[in-house]
């Protein structure tokens, strides 16, 4: 099954010395995930103020720059892993270890079982 293992972090936290080592523990897991045939792809995100809403209303697309809402936490990077459930648990406990922030597990609708084309 595929998982995906969502790291947010908040906005309102500076950039400090442990998140540059958190980015070299990744890395270094990223790498052993991928070793192991068990890591699909992981990302980074750039910060919201970088990204942008794409949207069609009115059959007219709407693009909105960042930043969005007021949340407090935003999507910071993923991994996309291919394990078992434990496995993949075990997985986001060790990310979230590193990075200190929530992390959030999510099962990929494919590979559950629900059908990639509707009937």
């Amino acid at each position: 099954m595929k998982y995906v293992v969502m790291i947010f972090r908040s906005l309102d936290r500076t950039w400090t010395e442990a998140d540059q080592q958190a980015v070299v523990l990744l890395t270094r897991l990223k790498r052993e995930l991928a070793e192991s045939g068990e890591l699909v792809s992981s990302e980074g995100l750039l910060p919201p103020e970088e990204g942008r809403i794409v949207q069609i209303r009115a059959g007219e697309q709407v693009v909105t720059d960042g930043p969005f809402g007021e949340a407090k936490e935003q999507l910071a990077g993923y991994f996309l892993v291919d394990a078992d459930d434990d496995r993949a648990q075990a997985i986001a406990a060790q990310v979230s270890a590193v990075v200190g922030d929530r992390v959030e597990l999510r099962g990929t609708l494919i590979s559950s079982g629900m059908p990639d084309e509707p009937r």
